[in-house]
């Protein structure tokens, strides 16, 4: 089984997030960089497929060469081999297009995205990649197991999960719970080495064109002073819940 997985290369949730150029251009001057969260879920149930069934695993990032660092992290936790699309992911279809060009070259029988990037939060490329293949797809997946050419998965759903069953080729949009978080694994000093010899290979991009375009970004309000109120003071409590928070 070759299952291909597809990594983001993201500021770290705890970074300090600017704008330069009038708002229109992120800042990376002093930001750590992390593979996505939800494809790292999604890279290591991939291992776990390595290492219960033989699967072979590659990670594929669309993305400069500065992406190289987090895509040699995947391939010391476990990836045996990885892709880099020299493209600038800042539209979600054309990462699709480049992404499924990868796929038609490699014969992929399984694809796993994490259902969406931290960054942008779009949420549209697993749906938009398994449309131009025209592969099953399953998104939000919080388990899966595979026999065969057969796929049994379970997604969130409004209210509770639900259990699907599919054939291969297969395209998942994963999340948390496809894998736990203490499952995540943390590289060692043997895989960080094995790594530098493991093959990462550089594709031109097949030039898709953009969609969309960020025009500005803009930051959350920030919050307000809190305000401390006496427990016995319970008319001031009510008057500013309904005069100044409105929430009654």
């Amino acid at each position: 089984m070759k299952i291909l997985v597809c990594i983001s290369h993201v500021p770290d949730t705890t970074a300090k997030i600017n704008f330069t150029n009038g708002d229109t251009e992120f800042d990376t001057n002093g930001v750590q960089f992390v593979i996505n969260p939800n494809d790292e879920f999604g890279l290591t149930r991939a291992i776990w497929f390595q290492e219960k069934q033989g699967a072979n695993v590659t990670v594929v990032n669309v993305g400069g060469p500065e992406t190289e660092a987090t895509i040699r992290k995947a391939l010391a936790i476990g990836a045996n081999e990885a892709i880099r699309v020299n493209a600038n992911p800042t539209d979600g279809f054309a990462v699709a297009k480049e992404l499924a060009e990868v796929v038609k070259a490699g014969n992929y029988d399984v694809v796993i995205c994490g259902k969406e990037s931290l960054d942008y939060n779009g949420g549209m490329v697993p749906g938009m990649l398994a449309s131009l293949l025209g592969y099953n797809f399953v998104n939000s997946c919080v388990g899966v197991e595979i026999d065969g050419a057969n796929a049994t998965l379970v997604r969130e759903i409004d209210g509770g999960k639900e259990t699907l069953t599919t054939n291969l080729p297969l395209v998942i949009g994963g999340q948390k719970g496809i894998v736990e978080e203490k499952d995540l694994r943390i590289p060692n000093m043997r895989g960080i080495m094995t790594a530098r010899t493991k093959a990462l290979n550089v594709l031109e991009p097949v030039a898709a064109d953009a969609k969309t375009k960020a025009v500005k970004f803009e930051k959350p309000a920030p919050k307000s002073a809190v305000k401390l109120i006496s427990p016995d003071n319970l008319d001031e409590l009510i008057n500013l819940l309904h005069n100044e928070a409105k929430v009654i």
